[in-house]
């Protein structure tokens, strides 16, 4: 695996920053290799991995990713809201089929209406301007209530799941209670927002789906301590936007619902692993520095060492320092992002710098850590822009800002 010498690389950028020949064709494509993929900061979870598989337990790794922080019992008996479905228009409900004798109930805001889900029925929200008007369809009988702007479901989860279809969502629901309200875009009118209230303690995190749940216990229990801070660290206000705390997507953390603790085989692994990182019924480990819960930031790997967090949002933290992350360059461990290679087309290349070709470009920055920061592009014209790594990855589809430029 290529390891980034800064020194010896700077003498390279140096050479390759020389005046461009303002003759030179534009190239139809460009090479650019790297390692890691994500932002780098916190946790590598392959890194996290490679650890337990030596032998480390969850707090060292914790410990280790995010020096000067304590990994202590906590309060976490809250409940916690996840938008599972954003700005949609319509959304369907069913029970699913592996509980055939499941059952739930729908209210109007915190009022029963007559409308119970059961067998093979399905429960069909839709937006009407500003309001959200429910149909229960059962065969051939269909029940259709008046238009709200808040509905509400309920069920026993020891003996139902919900599941919900709405657009290129599709998740099991199997704990707390969820909502479905209108909310005002701007400029957009109104959409639904839904979202899952449930326990923080251990049943949102039975549905984290961060990481494999074949993985050894010790990266699985540091990526679950590291979720639970996560949450913890976001109980404040809700979010007006999506009418909740958390969103279910990349944007915060990946959570699949029931899916996760289904797993054929591992999921009973992974539901083991969120029970074995709780105290009792309503503490649990969690990472903490000067006795609050930290900013957590974690990612899949990196370039062979961590990110500083002032290195990528500007922000430093103390405990969000770079740490040798060997881990993330090894093939065994990291086989699809130890190396990586993207060809990117003239066509994107311009569109990154907002120049009419590229002749070549070089990267005008890195960090202490070797990421780039900035990159320069030339045009055939003599014009040159340079433009920060996040907008430059974008438009490449590049994994993480540990590369060089071939």
């Amino acid at each position: 695996m290529r390891k980034f010498a800064v020194t010896a690389l700077c003498a390279v950028f140096l050479t390759w920053a020389l005046p461009p020949t303002y003759a030179d064709s534009a190239p139809a494509f460009f090479t650019i290799s790297g390692s890691g993929y994500g932002h780098g900061v916190g946790l590598s979870q392959i890194g996290a991995k490679g650890q337990a598989l030596a032998g480390k337990s969850a707090t060292d790794i914790l410990k280790y990713y995010f020096p000067g922080t304590q990994v202590i019992p906590v309060a976490d008996s809250q409940t916690i809201r996840v938008n599972i479905a954003h700005q949609v228009d319509t959304a369907k409900f069913s029970i699913d089929k592996r509980f055939p004798v499941g059952a739930a109930q729908l209210f109007n805001g915190d009022t029963p209406t007559s409308i119970s889900l059961s067998g093979k029925g399905v429960l069909t929200f839709s937006m009407i301007g500003k309001q959200i008007a429910p149909t229960w369809t059962l065969g051939k009988a269909s029940t259709t209530l008046a238009p709200s702007s808040l509905w509400t479901i309920r069920w026993d989860s020891a003996t139902t799941v919900i599941n919900l279809n709405s657009g290129a969502t599709n998740i099991g629901l199997k704990y707390g209670y969820i909502q479905i309200r209108s909310v005002p875009i701007t400029g957009q009118g109104y959409h639904m927002e839904i979202t899952d209230t449930l326990a923080l303690h251990d049943q949102y995190l039975y549905g984290i789906a961060e990481v494999s749940s074949a993985w050894p216990e010790a990266a699985m229990e540091s990526q679950i301590i590291a979720s639970r801070t996560y949450a913890l660290a976001r109980l404040g206000p809700l979010r007006k936007a999506c009418d909740c705390q958390l969103y279910s997507d990349k944007y915060d953390q990946v959570y699949n619902g029931y899916v996760k603790e289904s797993e054929y085989k591992y999921g009973a692994l992974w539901k083991a692993a969120v029970d074995s990182t709780t105290i009792d019924s309503s503490h649990s480990l969690a990472i903490y520095y000067n006795g609050a819960p930290i900013n957590v930031y974690f990612s899949s790997s990196t370039g062979g060492v961590t990110a500083r967090s002032q290195d990528v949002w500007g922000t430093p933290f103390p405990y969000l320092q770079s740490v040798p992350d060997p881990w993330s360059t090894d093939a065994a461990l990291n086989p699809n992002y130890a190396h990586w290679q993207r060809t990117v087309t003239q066509q994107a290349m311009a569109n990154a710098f907002g120049l009419p070709d590229v002749i070549r470009y070089v990267v005008s920055s890195r960090s202490p850590t070797g990421a780039v920061i900035t990159v320069t592009g030339y045009s055939s014209n003599g014009l040159k822009k340079k433009i920060g790594v996040s907008d430059f990855k974008t438009i490449a589809h590049l994994p993480s800002s540990w590369f060089d430029l071939n």
